[in-house]
């Protein structure tokens, strides 16, 4: 990969206003893994009208955005994308339109690279999408799961969506499978969450009275002899959010390896599962262009389908 050997400064256009600087920073400095951006923005080599910014500030028109020369090593070039994991992507895409796409994404790929993965979706998507000059993340989901995930295809639409997003504009209904019977009553859980490291660089998250507000909503979709299939409607978007609140609530997700208790991993076993059992089953946007409600959804994958075939056994 060529890389930039001199300071670049860069005036950014109407156009290009509202992304994160994050996000403008991994198209302009292509190859460049996410955790590399974080860096140099943490480090002040990246600059905002000669300020220093964080990784989540967004664009204006008319900022003057300092990029400094970069250079990678091999070890972290992102990685050219495999035959198979081309093919899974283009088999993904359940809905498109002209500027959005939905994606039912695979369990196990995370959607950005970084903190140990050469290549994520998005990275991956945009060179198999070569013929978008455009494509980014309108919402993330976590690495196992799997399910609706919503892209723009421009900077117009991405901008639309995201302040729909905010506004809570948008529908998302996931399915898991928790350990025990959830109690129908249950249709609410509102425990405040805060992030912490729990050590090795690993993210997790905890219910805190002092953490950010957060709320979900839950309902029964099949009871089971010792699980329950659930679904899940997050209202606020905190991370690993339903998984925590569902434990909290005393029924962890099956297949959860950070927030599992020893109920939930005797069943996990005990029906095979061998991926975290959480699904975004259903997406409803607004048409960027007309404001339409577009629903779509995403069949749950096999290995999830068995296990609620051996759970009704």
């Amino acid at each position: 990969m060529s890389e930039g050997r001199e300071v670049q400064w860069v005036d950014i256009a109407p156009e290009q206003a509202g992304q994160r600087i994050d996000n403008f920073l991994m198209t302009r400095l292509k190859g460049a893994p996410r955790a590399l951006i974080y860096r140099i923005v943490r480090k002040g080599e990246v600059r905002v009208n000669k300020k220093r910014v964080k990784v989540d500030y967004r664009l204006q028109a008319g900022d003057l955005v300092r990029v400094p020369p970069l250079r990678l090593a091999p070890r972290e070039a992102v990685k050219e994308v495999s035959d198979n994991l081309r093919d899974l992507l283009v088999g993904s895409v359940i809905m498109e339109g002209p500027d959005w796409m939905v994606l039912n994404k695979p369990s196990g790929l995370a959607v950005h690279g970084g903190s140990g993965v050469k290549i994520g979706l998005i990275e991956a998507l945009r060179q198999v999408r070569d013929d978008l000059s455009f494509l980014e993340l309108v919402h993330r989901l976590d690495r196992d799961t799997s399910g609706c995930l919503l892209l723009a295809k421009s900077r117009d639409a991405l901008v639309t969506l995201n302040e729909s997003l905010k506004k809570h504009g948008m529908d998302k209904r996931y399915l898991a499978l928790v350990s025990g019977r959830w109690p129908a009553r249950k249709t609410y859980e509102s425990a405040r969450l805060d992030r912490f490291d729990a050590g090795n660089g690993e993210r997790r998250v905890r219910v805190d009275p002092n953490g950010k507000v957060s709320r979900t909503h839950f309902s029964v979709v099949e009871t089971f002899e010792k699980v329950t299939l659930i679904e899940a409607e997050p209202v606020t978007g905190r991370t690993h959010q339903i998984r925590v609140h569902a434990a909290h609530a005393g029924h962890a997700l099956l297949g959860d390896d950070k927030y599992a208790t020893r109920e939930s991993g005797f069943l996990t076993k005990q029906l095979g599962l061998g991926r975290l059992f959480l699904h975004a089953r259903a997406l409803t946007f607004p048409e960027p262009t007309n404001g339409r409600p577009v629903t779509v959804k995403a069949p749950l994958p096999e290995a999830l389908e068995e296990t609620l075939k051996r759970a009704r056994q």
